[in-house]
């Protein structure tokens, strides 16, 4: 149980995170506030991306057939790529795409896969953005029924390369 945080009654917490995520860069940078706390605690993690069902790819399907297949596409990619940064860091980590409304399907993930915490990572909308898209995700607080932490800091490449040789540095013997 090393590393491990102790809960309550010797309960382990932390065992179990989802990271998730839009698939927008600024969410992606943000994940690795969830990653690094992962590496802290040897967690199990389940990188997550969730594509909202939206009238902005409901367009692009009705104008260029195959466009939201190609967005799956790109986010299966992202998510390969997330997963070899995962376990390059020693996690043992799992990812998959799904569509559908961000609240409901991440709390439905979380509740199947029994996380301790889920991460999220944000990016700010226009009000054009929210509008066009609606409210998705507004009510994840509600939905949840574990921890939840919303990584708002962007961790550029070059903190996240220094506290990842940091953290090497600390347990190489």
């Amino acid at each position: 149980m090393a590393g491990r945080l102790q809960g309550l009654g010797g309960m382990r917490v932390y065992e179990k995170i989802v990271l998730a995520f839009d698939g927008s860069r600024e969410a992606r940078t943000a994940l690795r506030e969830g990653a690094l706390l992962a590496c802290r605690y040897q967690s199990t993690v389940w990188l997550l991306c969730v594509l909202p069902e939206s009238k902005g790819l409901a367009l692009a399907e009705g104008a260029q057939p195959g466009a939201a297949e190609h967005i799956i596409a790109a986010s299966h990619e992202l998510v390969q790529d997330g997963l070899e940064k995962l376990r390059s860091l020693g996690l043992t980590a799992t990812g998959h795409v799904l569509r559908g409304d961000p609240a409901n399907t991440i709390s439905a993930f979380a509740r199947e896969v029994s996380a301790d915490l889920v991460v999220l990572g944000h990016r700010r909308r226009s009000f054009l953005e929210r509008w066009w898209n609606g409210p998705s995700g507004a009510y994840i607080v509600d939905d949840v029924e574990c921890s939840l932490l919303v990584a708002r800091r962007p961790i550029s490449d070059a903190e996240f390369a220094e506290e990842l040789a940091r953290r090497a540095a600390k347990t190489a013997p």
